[in-house]
């Protein structure tokens, strides 16, 4: 059985909302903006300063963003939106105890049909809903933030894409890295400017993740048949499940594997030119999408050369080092994640930098030394110890909180959005062509052309 999230002690607005805190890094960080000089994008405000919000899909992915959209400053979460009774009650509960003024809807229409005075809606209903949902929203006049995938299908992301141009809104997609201050820093600060790790040759990404029973539902909470037929489920086991079913989802890769693929695209500044993968049904057999995939990816340098992107996401396993991407160069390793302490730089013996310089201007931190024993030298046939150091950025924020705040910063007039519909479709082609490869058995080519919605 499964209930509502029940937050434990909330953080106060100050400590959320708090400057990001880095060791002299802040002076090199401009509200989460990628852009030294950010291109202001202009779109109306609501009325009162503030902007009206509404959340649609209560699910799993709408409990972390409603986490972030309760602490935000500068909008009015006014609605929130889901066809199953149950979630959308409870959670009008809890924001009605928290102090927020929300009323609750079943569907988009209905929402769209009662509330005219939204400025903004945050999508995070199941993938196969994501291109008719924004672009109904997008089509009534509203700025979208809509959570990755962008659709289960290729001409589902390319038909949002074409909405937002038409209709001239706004629209931001899920991958929240592309706001974290850790991630822009080590991108324009340490791999552009800097320059630690040389001549990016190769790149590692994993998200591996512990065997875990299906979600279930409380009893008599079940919507009717006729209900879950019109919204596009068999049963409530795939309404539950759906990422798992053809169809409805994508599998891991999609759900998984988007976020940290799009960031293979934008530390390369590029798309990748072929893509090879290999997965199956190896362990969930009640699933219509495989558990586990590996991917490899073939990106083209400007000097002719080839880079090769790995990623693996295993759904059988924790093991492996958590969740991260690893660039690795002739002079340096830069190991990225949202886990904070995951996050190191390694420097290659043979680098011509000096690693402490930039230690003393705040671009890297220095860890400590450890002594090692006889029996811990490494083996003449080995490469020698590397000197590790810690990235200088931190942030007292969720993890989606920067992302959010840079849409809604974006409908103010005070922003460049980090990751429109247009550049995420080129990720998001990618992924699509690595679960083809994975069907298919075969070596995918793509062409830079394709990637362009």
């Amino acid at each position: 059985m499964v209930t509502p999230n029940q937050p434990g002690r909330e953080l106060t607005r100050r400590e959320f909302l708090g400057a990001t805190a880095a060791a002299g890094a802040g002076l090199l960080l401009t509200s989460c903006s990628p852009d030294a000089n950010p291109k202001i994008v202009t779109n109306k405000a609501s009325v009162l300063n503030k902007i009206n919000v509404a959340l649609i899909g209560c699910g799993a992915q709408g409990q972390v963003l409603l986490e972030s959209l309760q602490v935000i400053e500068g909008i009015r979460l006014v609605a929130v939106v889901d066809i199953w009774d149950y979630n959308r009650d409870s959670n009008v509960r809890r924001l009605k105890d928290n102090g927020f003024d929300v009323k609750g809807y079943r569907d988009y229409e209905e929402l769209l049909a009662n509330e005219k005075d939204l400025q903004a809606a945050v999508v995070a209903v199941p993938d196969f809903w994501h291109a008719p949902v924004t672009n109904a929203c997008l089509k009534a006049g509203l700025n979208v933030y809509c959570e990755k995938m962008m659709s289960n299908t290729i001409e589902g992301a390319r038909s949002m894409v074409a909405t937002m141009r038409e209709t001239g809104k706004l629209l931001q997609i899920g991958h929240q890295r592309r706001s974290n201050p850790r991630y822009i820093f080590a991108l324009n600060k340490l791999v552009r400017e800097a320059q630690i790790t040389g001549r990016l040759t190769a790149a590692q990404a994993q998200w591996n993740r512990t065997v875990t029973n299906d979600l279930g539902f409380p009893k008599h909470s079940e919507l009717k048949p006729e209900q879950l037929a019109k919204y596009g489920f068999k049963d409530m086991h795939q309404f539950r499940n759906w990422r798992w079913f053809k169809g409805l989802g994508k599998g891991p890769l999609s759900d998984l594997g988007a976020h940290q693929i799009d960031i293979f695209n934008w530390f390369f500044g590029d798309t990748p030119r072929s893509v090879i993968a290999s997965g199956g049904i190896d362990y969930y057999k009640t699933h219509e999408w495989f558990d586990n995939a590996m991917v490899i990816y073939e990106f083209p340098q400007a000097d002719g050369s080839v880079a090769r992107a790995f990623y693996q996401v295993q759904t059988t396993t924790s093991a492996g080092g958590g969740y991260f991407e690893l660039f690795m160069g002739d002079e340096g390793t830069i190991k990225m994640s949202e886990s904070p302490g995951v996050c190191a730089l390694w420097r290659e013996d043979r680098s011509t930098k000096s690693w402490d310089e930039l230690a003393g201007k705040n671009y890297l931190l220095t860890s400590p030394t450890p002594q090692l024993s006889d029996a811990d030298k490494v083996d003449v046939r080995e490469t020698a110890p590397l000197i590790k150091y810690d990235i200088p950025v931190s942030f007292a924020k969720k993890i989606h909180q920067p992302h959010l705040e840079n849409f809604f910063n974006a409908i103010n007039g005070k922003a460049k959005l980090n990751c429109p519909g247009d550049e995420a479709f080129r990720s998001e082609y990618v992924i699509h062509k690595a679960v083809e490869a994975v069907e298919t058995g075969q070596k995918i080519n793509i062409t830079k052309a394709e990637t362009e919605a």
